[in-house]
C-alpha cells in the first residue's frame, strides 16, 4: 500500500458520510496565535454554581506557552462540566506532531471527554484550549473514530468506506479501491465487505470504522476505544498499522484504550487519568 501521503492545503476530506453523521470530525477551526485557535468557555455547559469562570475573549497564548512549531494541542488548567457533575478537572497537557499517545484509566475517568475536547466536539466550561488549525504549511485535518462508531447500518462496509472518498487528496478512484482493499487485507475482512453493517459483529464494524477514518489521510487520529471488541491479535495488528501510519506519515494517534496488553508493550506516552484527573503522562513502564 502506497502511504505516501498526497500534497494538498485545504484539510477538506469529501463527503465521508452522507446525512449529519460525519466520522471524520474535522478540527478546522478559526485563527489563532501560533496557528491555534482558542475556544471560549461555556458555550454548551453550565459551571457549576457561583464557580469564577471568566470569558476568555482575548487570543493571546498563556504566559507558559511555548509556540513550539511541534505543539499541536494545549490545554492550560482545563475542567468540562456536565450540569453538577465535573467530567475533567484542572488538565494541562501539551500534544506535539507526530506523536502516538495512549489515554487510559478506568470507565468514567473522562477519557471520552479528552478526546472530545481534542476533537473539538465540545468546549471547556473552565481554562484555556488551543486546537490545531495548521502546521505553517498546509491545515491540519483530523479524523475521529467515535466509540460508537457512527456506521450506516443500512449499507455494506464497502459502502460504509466508498463514502469517505475525496477525489482531492487521491490521484484517482482507483488509487482509493487500492487503499480501501490493502487496509481490507491488512485487518483480515476483505471477503467481509459485501456485509451489511445491520449485519456486522461489533468487531468487523470496529475494523470499517478504522479503515473509513485512515483513508481519509489524516494528520491526527483520534481513536475511542477503538479495539473493545477485538481480540488480542487483532488489536496488535490494528496498533502495528497506526503505527505504520505514524513513522511513514508522521500521522499522529490520540489512542483511548482499556487494553493492558497493548500498553505494557508500548514504548510511547501514556496519559492516565483517574476522576477525571490527569495524574500521570509519561512512558508506560511507570504505569
Amino acid at each position: 500500500m502506497n502511504i505516501e501521503k498526497n500534497k494538498y492545503e485545504n484539510g477538506h476530506r469529501g463527503s465521508q458520510n452522507p446525512g449529519s453523521q460525519n466520522p471524520g470530525h474535522k478540527s478546522l477551526h478559526g485563527q489563532g496565535p501560533g496557528n491555534f485557535t482558542q475556544n471560549k468557555l461555556g458555550s454548551t455547559k453550565q459551571p457549576l454554581p457561583n464557580h469564577n469562570v471568566n470569558n476568555l475573549a482575548s487570543t493571546s497564548q498563556p504566559s507558559q506557552f511555548s509556540s513550539s512549531p511541534k505543539t499541536i494541542f494545549y490545554l492550560d488548567d482545563v475542567s468540562v462540566y456536565f450540569n453538577e457533575m465535573r467530567a475533567v478537572s484542572n488538565i494541562n497537557l501539551s500534544i506535539e506532531k507526530g506523536e502516538i499517545i495512549f489515554v487510559t484509566g478506568v470507565s468514567g475517568a473522562g477519557k471520552t471527554t479528552l478526546l472530545k475536547l481534542l476533537g473539538g466536539e465540545i468546549q471547556p466550561t473552565q481554562g484555556k484550549i488551543y486546537l490545531p488549525k495548521n502546521d505553517g504549511k498546509k491545515t491540519l485535518f483530523t479524523s475521529t473514530i467515535f466509540q460508537d462508531l457512527r456506521l450506516l447500518n443500512k449499507y455494506s462496509g464497502e459502502d460504509n468506506l466508498l463514502f469517505s472518498y475525496d477525489g482531492s487528496i487521491y490521484q484517482n478512484k482507483n488509487e482509493f479501491i487500492h487503499d480501501m482493499h490493502e487496509l481490507a487485507r491488512l485487518l483480515n475482512i476483505k471477503d467481509k465487505l459485501h456485509l451489511k453493517m445491520s449485519d456486522a459483529n461489533g468487531g468487523l464494524k470496529q475494523k470499517v470504522a478504522v479503515i473509513r477514518s485512515l483513508l481519509t489521510r489524516p494528520d491526527i487520529l483520534i481513536a475511542d476505544e477503538p479495539t473493545s471488541a477485538l481480540d488480542v491479535d487483532n488489536a496488535k495488528r490494528l496498533f502495528d498499522i497506526l503505527n505504520l501510519y505514524n513513522s511513514k506519515r508522521k500521522m499522529t494517534v490520540i489512542w483511548a484504550t482499556h487494553n493492558k496488553e497493548l500498553i505494557k508493550n508500548f514504548s510511547g506516552r501514556i496519559i492516565h487519568l483517574d476522576s477525571g484527573k490527569l495524574v500521570y503522562s509519561g512512558h508506560a513502564c511507570f504505569i
